[in-house]
């Protein structure tokens, strides 16, 4: 509208000489042709202010009712954290004692494991130093046992064989006045008893 105004006080202001008729009616035209766009232009400018102002109202009802929604479960969020907060606080330092404790029972419980197992080593190899003494022991008993018997067997077998043999001498010297076969015979049969 200013812009209209500005162009028809510089037609005014200038002298009637100098503009022809249809110079002027084309100025006109010009003229009117600006104000109509600058109408246009108003319109669109009032009816985006009306959409405008609609969709504030619309944003303002939508943003109000999250508020009203929203709100108590943000203050019912708000009061959880206030009051779980030492909770939490309290529940992580119980997990770093119980860590702790857990770590240096662990290393506890592995030098007892440690101990014991080379405890069992030890009794194992004394356990496997008295089995072998102790089968060593019996072979070397029943080596001894073996000897003990089979010794005094062998001497009573060679006084028995020396006594037979000296009761053949004395029973062959007897019979040798006798027939000599028999004595062929019985020397035989001594032979192979021998």
């Amino acid at each position: 509208m200013i812009a209209a105004q500005f162009v028809l006080s510089g037609m005014w202001l200038q002298d009637a000489d100098s503009i022809s008729s249809g110079n002027s009616r084309l100025l006109m035209i010009f003229v009117g042709m600006v104000a109509a766009a600058l109408i246009v232009q108003a319109i669109a400018l009032v009816v985006m202010a009306i959409g405008a102002a609609k969709a504030r109202k619309r944003v303002l009802t939508i943003v109000e009712e999250v508020r009203a929604k929203a709100m108590p479960a943000l203050e019912s969020t708000q009061d959880f954290i206030a009051n779980t907060a030492p909770k939490m606080i309290t529940l992580a330092e119980n997990l770093v004692e119980t860590s702790n404790v857990v770590r240096s029972k662990a290393a506890e419980f592995d030098a007892t494991l440690s101990d014991v197992n080379s405890r069992a080593r030890v009794q194992a190899a004394r356990a496997d130093d008295i089995v072998t003494t102790v089968l060593t022991s019996t072979a070397e008993a029943v080596n001894a046992v073996q000897r003990g018997i089979n010794v005094p067997i062998r001497e009573f077998n060679g006084l028995m064989n020396a006594l037979k043999a000296g009761l053949d001498v004395l029973v062959g010297r007897s019979k040798k006045f006798g027939s000599g076969r028999a004595q062929a015979n019985y020397r035989e049969s001594n032979d192979i008893d021998l």
